[in-house]
């Protein structure tokens, strides 16, 4: 293994983590879906890398394709919720969403 896809592994395993971490400390809802974009970029490197390791880079950039575009779906639908919840509301605050009811 080279010392190039060394840094690679590392440099995504590391975003993957902080991903998680943010997503799991904080109570922010902006913070939230961001969290959420940055585990995406992790897997979607992941992937990548796991792509290159097996020689297989055709499947590994479909698969990656196929994960931006439900990102991007995601995303907007995250934004538009978190959105309709801050004007009902006043607060991005987790914690303080107890009213939701249908």
């Amino acid at each position: 293994m080279s010392l190039l896809l060394a840094i690679f592994i590392i440099a995504t395993a590391l975003l993957f983590v902080t991903g998680l971490y943010s997503l799991l400390v904080t109570r922010n809802l902006i913070r939230i879906v961001m969290s959420l974009e940055i585990l995406t970029k992790g897997v979607t490197l992941i992937m990548l890398g796991a792509g290159y390791i097996n020689g297989n880079m055709a499947a590994a950039q479909a698969y990656v394709i196929t994960i931006i575009i439900l990102e991007v779906v995601l995303l907007a639908v995250a934004t538009g919720i978190v959105l309709g919840v801050y004007r009902r509301n006043g607060s991005l605050n987790a914690r303080k969403l107890n009213n939701l009811k249908g």
